[in-house]
C-alpha cells in the first residue's frame, strides 16, 4: 500500500512538472495544446490543471480564437504567484534584480566593482543589500520569493553549499553560499554566469527551438556554456565551458589566471582595451572603466587606423576560438553574449568570416553564429530562472532552503 502511494505521488508530481512547464515556457495554452504537447491524458490534465489552479500557480486567460463551438479557455502561470532575484557577479558591478512569476522585471540595482579588489565578502554584501533594495522598491514580501540565483565568475563547485573557484580574481574555495546565507533565509542557487546566460538564451532568447548549442559570454573575462541534447554539459566538476581559458596561442599573452595565451588574453575587455594600449605605445585609453575604453575604441575605429586593427584582430581571434567550439561540439548555433559581445555587435560578420576560416567546412555549414537575444541583463535574468528550474522539476512544490 505504501509502495503503491509513492508511486502515485511520483507519478502525479512528474505530471505536474511537465504541465507546469509547458505552461512556464510556452503559455498561454489550452488543455487540449497540453494534452497534445505531453502526452498525459485528458482526464490527468484536467485533474492536475484543477490542482494548479486551486493553488494559485495557474490561472484561466480568456478564451483561444475557435472556428466554431465552445471555445476553449487559455492558461498561463500566474505571475503574482511567486518572485524571483536573479544577480549577476560580474567583475565590474553587481547587479541585482526582482523578476515576477511570469518573467517580468520589476525592479533593478547595482553596485560598482573595484576590479583590483573583487574581495568576497564585499560581493556577499552587495547582494544581500540589492535583494533588501529589489524587494523594497517592488514592495514584495521576502515570504512571496521563490528564492536567488546567482550568476558569477569562475568553476562553481556544487555541494551542501556551492563553493567558488575563480583564478582570475583571485578567488580559490570561496564560500559564497555560505557568505550570503549569513544574511538572508531564502534559498540560495549559485552557477556560472556564462550558465545562466545560456539558460536564459534557451528559455527565452536565440537559443530556444534548439538542442545542441553554446553560448559565449564574453565581457571582463570569457566563458562559455555548452548545451548538448537539450541540457547545459558541466564536466566532471561542473567546471565545462572555460572557454577563456583554453590555448589560442601557445606561449602568448599572459593570462590573469597565469598560464599563457588563453583565448581571454586576447578578446576578453581587459585584453582588448590593454592590446589597444600597447598599440598607442602606451597610452592611456580614454574612459573611467572598462565598458567607457570599449566604447572609445570602437568610435576610434572609425577614424584611426590603429584602433581598426585592433578591432579587426579581435574579430579574428574571436573568430578562431568560435571555430575551436564549433569542432569540438557541432552546435546547431553559437551565441555570442557579454557586455563587450554586446558592444563589438558590428563584428559580427569578421566574426563569423574568420570562423568559416579556421572551423571544419561541414559543421561550419550547419551552425549560425549569432548575438544574444536578452543584451546584458542575460546573466542576472538566467540566474534568476534558477529557482523557478528547480520549482518546476519538483512538480511545483514550493520548499524553503
Amino acid at each position: 500500500m505504501e509502495l503503491a502511494r509513492a508511486t502515485n505521488r511520483s507519478v502525479r508530481l512528474r505530471n505536474r512538472s511537465a504541465l507546469l512547464t509547458r505552461l512556464f515556457l510556452d503559455g498561454p495554452l489550452t488543455r487540449q495544446d497540453l494534452v497534445r504537447g505531453t502526452g498525459l491524458s485528458q482526464p490527468a490534465v484536467s485533474n492536475v490543471v484543477a490542482d494548479l489552479i486551486d493553488e494559485k500557480v495557474v490561472v484561466e486567460a480568456g478564451a483561444a480564437e475557435s472556428d466554431g463551438g465552445r471555445p476553449s479557455m487559455l492558461l498561463r502561470v500566474a505571475s503574482r504567484f511567486a518572485f524571483v532575484v536573479g544577480v549577476d557577479v560580474g567583475e565590474t558591478r553587481v547587479r541585482v534584480e526582482l523578476f515576477d512569476f511570469a518573467m517580468a522585471l520589476l525592479a533593478s540595482v547595482e553596485y560598482p566593482l573595484d576590479p583590483a579588489r573583487t574581495e568576497p565578502d564585499v560581493v556577499a554584501g552587495h547582494v544581500l543589500a540589492g535583494i533588501e533594495a529589489v524587494t523594497g522598491q517592488a514592495q514584495v514580501a521576502a515570504s512571496d520569493v521563490l528564492g536567488v540565483g546567482i550568476g558569477v565568475s569562475g568553476v562553481v563547485e556544487q555541494g551542501v553549499e556551492a563553493v567558488v573557484h575563480a583564478q582570475a580574481l583571485g578567488w580559490d574555495r570561496v564560500p559564497l553560499e555560505r557568505l550570503i546565507g549569513a544574511g538572508t533565509d531564502l534559498p540560495l542557487h549559485i552557477d556560472n554566469g556564462a550558465k545562466t546566460l545560456g539558460q536564459a538564451e534557451m528559455w527565452f532568447g536565440a537559443g530556444r527551438g534548439a538542442r545542441h548549442a553554446v553560448f559565449a559570454l564574453v565581457g571582463s573575462g570569457v566563458g562559455a556554456s555548452v548545451v548538448t541534447n537539450g541540457a547545459t554539459y558541466r564536466g566532471a566538476s561542473s567546471s565545462a565551458g572555460e572557454w577563456g581559458h583554453t590555448t589560442l596561442v601557445y606561449g602568448g599573452r599572459a593570462c590573469r589566471c597565469g598560464a599563457r595565451g588563453c583565448l581571454e588574453a586576447y578578446v576578453g575587455a581587459e585584453a582588448i582595451i590593454d592590446r589597444y594600449r600597447e598599440a598607442r605605445r602606451g597610452r592611456a585609453v580614454p574612459g573611467e572603466d572598462e565598458e567607457s575604453q570599449l566604447a572609445a575604441l570602437v568610435a576610434a575605429a572609425g577614424t584611426s587606423a590603429t584602433a581598426r586593427r585592433v578591432l579587426d584582430e579581435t574579430a579574428g581571434y574571436l573568430g578562431a576560438g568560435v571555430a575551436n567550439l564549433i569542432n569540438l561540439f557541432n552546435p546547431e548555433r553559437v551565441v555570442l553574449g557579454g557586455w563587450a559581445a554586446m558592444a563589438l555587435g558590428d563584428l559580427l560578420p569578421a566574426v563569423r568570416e574568420a570562423a568559416g576560416r579556421q572551423a571544419l567546412r561541414q559543421p561550419y555549414e550547419q551552425a549560425s553564429i549569432e548575438l544574444c537575444r536578452l543584451g546584458v541583463d542575460a546573466v542576472a535574468l538566467g540566474a534568476a530562472t534558477l529557482p523557478i528550474a528547480r520549482f518546476l522539476t519538483e512538480g511545483g512544490v514550493r520548499r524553503r532552503g
